[in-house]
């Protein structure tokens, strides 16, 4: 909102210091400061407005040292999250920017899924909250959502650089030729990027069109499929690794970050040419909404570390899954989600490795046997005798490790 009313005033009376508005940096600089300042200063009366109302985790004895100190912490702090997002996102981003609106419905629609199944859980006296098939299908609704907008809006392409020949004639013809001119025209396109093969890029109509090249109007089916496993699979991680303090949001802080890297870099048509990454206009904005998120989490730490004063709960962890999954969709860095959310995805193996062989053991040999000590990966060293406090912190150095490697991928092919 404030980006409209000082454009409108530098365009009418030449406001002083309204142009800084037209600047991605320093509106990216002001939602991470202002997120920061909700989460922090607003945080603390949320949690207490939680404690009012008996908002308290109920904890289950798993035999875990410091679990019973835990009962009775406020949990559904994942408003903290959503707030300080969408109250920086509002004043400071384009709010007609397609990428913008689909990550504003990201974070409503997984912010209610996550509240009521919050809700239940605390209010309804019901340990299972809400059944997972209705989360599933929240899921799979919002990936048809974003699958559908991301293939057949018209606000989403890429550009292309036109073919060496054409370039080095138009450079031959004027030496100081915008950027902008050696490439192609904007065009709707299904391509994203795939490390360690050349030219980084995969095209999912390849998918069906190596049966027939008249298929390739259909490839927009696989796409949406696309989205809707990785919105299901990430946010459903981001949801497992919600189980210590300071876990979930720590690493998820990290995994934004480079995407936020990502996706100001692929919206800069200088800075994609020079580091030979695929150019999406328009999808520089979305920095807007990560440097909010990042601040959001951030400050959300400071109430969450150990030992923890408030719990996200799912209203936080399935919103921070879904948002994740979506920028990178977005910024079509979808393919990188194993290596960049590898914490994610550690959690998830666990926990499926963990059940599939119990019950095969249990089948085969009439007694279950379990491959960790206890699921999700982060309770087994727990049971191992780490301190929770240490374990956060690893994960963390292991998160910005895959973080690093994630981005060096982009120049292997």
């Amino acid at each position: 909102m404030l980006y409209y009313l000082f454009e409108y005033l530098e365009k009418e009376f030449q406001f002083p210091g309204a142009s800084l508005f037209g600047f991605l940096s320093f509106r990216a600089a002001m939602a991470i400061i202002l997120s920061l300042l909700i989460s922090t200063i607003y945080g603390k009366r949320i949690i207490k407005f939680l404690q009012k109302k008996q908002v308290g985790e109920t904890v289950r004895d798993l035999g875990l040292e410091g679990q019973a100190e835990k009962a009775g912490t406020p949990t559904m702090g994942g408003i903290i999250i959503i707030l300080a997002t969408l109250i920086p996102v509002f004043l400071f981003a384009k709010l007609d920017n397609i990428y913008i609106i689909l990550l504003l419905i990201t974070t409503i629609w997984m912010g209610i899924i996550g509240f009521i199944d919050d809700y239940i859980k605390k209010f309804k006296n019901d340990k299972q909250g809400l059944k997972g098939r209705f989360k599933i299908l929240g899921q799979v609704g919002l990936g048809i959502i974003v699958g559908t907008t991301l293939y057949f809006n018209n606000d989403v392409t890429i550009k292309e650089k036109l073919p060496i020949a054409q370039q080095q004639e138009l450079l031959a013809e004027n030496p100081t030729i915008p950027q902008a001119k050696l490439f192609e025209d904007e065009i709707k396109s299904t391509k994203t990027t795939i490390p360690f093969v050349k030219g980084n890029e995969f095209d999912y109509a390849s998918l069906i069109t190596w049966i027939s090249p008249s298929l390739k109007p259909y490839a927009w089916i696989i796409f949406i499929l696309a989205a809707i496993f990785i919105i299901t699979a990430v946010s459903n991680g981001a949801n497992l690794t919600d189980g210590i303090d300071g876990l979930a949001a720590g690493t998820s802080a990290i995994i934004v970050l480079t995407l936020g890297i990502f996706a100001w870099v692929s919206g800069n048509i200088i800075f994609s040419d020079y580091l030979n990454i695929m150019y999406i206009p328009r999808v520089e904005e979305i920095t807007i909404y990560i440097a909010a998120f990042v601040g959001a989490l951030i400050g959300f730490l400071w109430y969450n570390t150990y030992p923890a004063q408030v719990f996200m709960g799912d209203t936080g962890s399935l919103t921070i899954g879904g948002i994740i999954a979506v920028i990178a969709i977005a910024v079509r860095k979808e393919w990188l989600i194993p290596l960049l959310c590898g914490i994610f995805l550690a959690e998830n193996l666990s926990v499926v490795l963990q059940v599939s062989y119990f019950k095969y053991t249990k089948k085969k040999f009439g007694e279950g046997r379990r491959i960790f000590k206890m699921s999700p990966l982060h309770h087994h060293y727990q049971k191992s005798g780490y301190h929770e406090s240490k374990i956060v912190t690893r994960f963390w150095i292991v998160g910005i490790l895959l973080a690093i490697l994630s981005i060096v991928t982009l120049k292997i092919r």
